[in-house]
């Protein structure tokens, strides 16, 4: 039977979802440089217009599709959103396998499809921060056509397919099932967030640092953007995570109540690394606390009760304050800090639900170690976490290194020096741009130990 209130509420979350792309388009956008901006937004728009393509004409199919052997990939069943009209999903399996969502009554299958785009287009928009300032947007958006395809769309299928969901007598992935590894990732942990970052990771080393990386105050250009970007994926964010609950029920309401705590633990914990570090809090913190927050809350959002969400938003908030400094110990040169707050965050949020996870928010969850509940969950955390973050990592260099020995990735030093925007787009976000090239503005955090750099743009962590 059709339940239209969870209906509703799963096409209310996927426009949510889909709001979080171009938040995260100002919040990266406002990073970068002032000759960057137009080229970071259209990073990130053509993410929704690739992914949206390719998810109706195969990506659903090989996520969701039933299982063609080991867990790993499905079928081509649904290609072309075939068989997904008139279908309804709903609640199935027994016992140790029976699937949370969306309860007794169902909803099409067709909109949680649709929900599930939304989730496809943003990860590879995360991954477009790490490379800011320096890659051809061409060559950009055919590495999402084909990281979507041979990462993103094979890793959702091992995180989001359970068996019996999408079919009664359907196979899902390795990851998701109890009878597999049974791994706990309620919105996307590893599948978005530890995916992204180390793909993330996987180019900043391929693709090498930008002109005058660690010698150039590179700050963000429009503080104003970056917040309301921020402000924009938090409100999205409510979608991502209690819209994964599939129902308008009490589930919903712990992802919703979860992801909001979690997320204003983070922007403290942030900013008071901040404060004693640096001495100031900052705008750019708090921002960048929040995301955190949020990035770490994902996986665990219907699976821990508030008080656990706020301890693992002030860890994320304070091991992401600290890891976005590693990129200038270890001198990779990740533009907007998607490791640090990605993969890490997501790290965290993944492996944290060995500790505070607890049935008495869901009967489906498990028991973490504070609970009771041993380290057997944990070990099945890590698993998941890394294995999808070797996946990643190893296919996107390779993916990378063929499309840079091939059609070339970045752009050439005289293109980097006259501004991407103007480049790649013959455009600039403003008037005064062709001006603005040689002002030092933009997107890197200088290291913690870095003596203060006296421009006006806004200081930064």
């Amino acid at each position: 039977m059709l339940n239209s209130g969870s209906t509703t509420w799963v096409l209310v979350s996927a426009a949510l979802v889909m709001l979080m792309t171009p938040g995260l388009a100002f919040f990266y956008g406002g990073m970068v440089r002032s000759k960057s901006v137009l080229n970071m937004l259209m990073m990130n728009f053509i993410a929704l217009a690739v992914v949206g393509v390719l998810w109706v004409l195969y990506g659903f199919s090989l996520a969701f599709g039933d299982d063609i052997g080991s867990g790993l990939l499905g079928n081509v069943d649904y290609v072309g959103f075939g068989n997904t009209v008139g279908r309804v999903v709903g609640f199935a399996g027994t016992g140790e396998n029976a699937v949370p969502w969306p309860g007794p009554d169902g909803i099409p299958l067709l909109a949680f499809a649709m929900f599930q785009l939304m989730f496809a287009v943003i990860t590879p928009a995360l991954i477009s921060g790490a490379i800011a300032d320096r890659v051809k947007f061409w060559s950009w958006t055919i590495f999402v056509v084909i990281w979507a395809t041979v990462v993103y769309f094979p890793v959702a299928h091992w995180v989001f397919s359970f068996d019996g969901f999408v079919a009664a007598d359907a196979v899902g992935g390795w990851i998701a099932n109890a009878t597999k590894l049974g791994a706990l990732d309620f919105a996307g942990g590893t599948a978005v967030h530890i995916n992204a970052g180390a793909a993330g990771l996987a180019l900043v080393l391929v693709l090498g640092k930008r002109r005058g990386w660690g010698k150039e105050p590179m700050r963000p250009h429009n503080l104003p953007f970056v917040l309301l970007g921020a402000a924009l994926l938090w409100f999205g964010w409510f979608g991502f995570n209690a819209g994964s609950a599939l129902a308008a029920g009490d589930l919903a309401a712990v992802a919703f109540a979860n992801t909001m705590v979690a997320t204003s633990a983070a922007v403290l914990g942030w900013l008071i690394v901040e404060q004693i570090r640096d001495g100031k809090p900052t705008t750019l913190g708090a921002a960048s606390g929040a995301v955190a927050g949020l990035v770490a809350i994902t996986p665990a959002a219907g699976y821990v009760g508030p008080l656990g969400a706020m301890a693992i938003g002030v860890i994320a908030g304070i091991l992401c304050a600290l890891a976005v400094a590693l990129k200038y110990r270890f001198g990779y040169d990740d533009s907007l800090d998607v490791v640090g707050v990605h993969l890490v965050g997501g790290l965290v949020g993944t492996l944290l639900i060995g500790f505070f996870g607890t049935t008495s928010v869901n009967s489906l969850s498990v028991d973490g170690l504070f609970y009771g509940g041993g380290l057997t969950q944990l070990g099945k955390q890590a698993t998941a976490a890394f294995a999808v973050l070797g996946y990643s990592f190893v296919v996107t260099v390779i993916l990378a290194l063929i499309i840079k020995y091939t059609i070339g990735f970045r752009v050439t030093d005289e293109a980097e020096m006259t501004g991407i925007d103007e480049t790649e787009h013959a455009e600039t976000g403003y008037d005064f741009s062709t001006l603005g090239g040689s002002t030092g503005l933009g997107s890197s955090r200088p290291p913690a130990h870095a003596a203060p750099v006296p421009v006006t743009a806004g200081k930064e962590s």
